[in-house]
């Protein structure tokens, strides 16, 4: 599907931006990306070879989907399938292990996490306007709430929803953690919820729960591919959502 889609990049028009902002009660934010960068832009392969090797030891041979698989998230989705297919166990019960490797090294990322520019004026600002604030994560709530804690951000936010350690076909595109949230803010309205979020899996798990979707991401492929699944509006940084709510920005 394609649509309009309004592309700010701090000039021009920021009615449809300020109208977007003005109709959420409660903004929900993915981590990764629109908060900080977890990883400094460095690639999970690392992680998910620790997760394939304890796997060898637990199964012996991998299946295809698995070994091949060089992201952290992506691994357990895989290893899930694949423990399924082997076992029958659709709740993935085996695999706390694996999630468990996948947390640690996102604990350890805390420390070293960079800021995204503007993220901290941007929650308190949403603050000072009464709006609620829910973190929606695919990493797990842990090493999001020591980041928050660390940046003097965590009591901005009435929940911090991570993924479910046991079903990781759970993490978005899953509308899970945005149900979930809707839940912790006491049942609002879908549309007058706003999620912000910098990849096509939160688009996707935005519009499955019917919650309006403001995309956040500098990649013109990303951006491309939110407008192709219908997103109207995409911001390359948060100077305009901050023009837009009126308040400067320091970046």
């Amino acid at each position: 599907m394609t649509t309009t889609c309004t592309t700010y990049d701090g000039h021009g028009d920021l009615d449809t931006l300020r109208d977007v902002l003005g109709r959420a009660d409660a903004v929900l934010l993915d981590f990764d990306g629109p908060v900080c960068d977890l990883f400094r832009g460095a690639c999970t392969a690392y992680i998910a070879d620790e997760v394939k090797e304890r796997a060898r030891l637990e199964w012996g041979r991998l299946d295809a989907g698995v070994r091949d698989c060089a992201d952290s998230h992506g691994v357990l989705r895989c290893l899930a399938d694949m423990a399924v297919r082997r076992t029958g166990d659709h709740r993935g019960t085996r695999l706390s292990w694996a999630d468990g490797i996948v947390t640690r090294h996102e604990y350890k990322a805390v420390g070293q996490a960079v800021p995204t520019p503007g993220a901290r004026e941007l929650v308190r600002t949403l603050a000072g306007l009464g709006k609620a604030q829910v973190i929606v994560s695919n990493n797990s709530a842990g090493p999001v709430r020591e980041y928050l804690e660390q940046q003097g951000l965590l009591h901005h936010f009435s929940a911090v929803l991570g993924r479910d350690p046991e079903d990781p076909h759970l993490m978005k595109p899953h509308p899970d953690v945005v149900t979930r949230a809707l839940t912790e803010l006491g049942g609002p309205s879908p549309s007058r919820t706003l999620l912000i979020g910098d990849q096509l899996t939160d688009l996707i798990a935005a519009r499955a729960a019917k919650v309006p979707f403001l995309g956040f991401t500098r990649d013109k492929k990303t951006e491309a591919l939110m407008r192709d699944e219908g997103a109207r509006d995409v911001v390359g940084s948060f100077e305009p959502v901050m023009r837009a709510l009126s308040v400067p920005v320091s970046c």
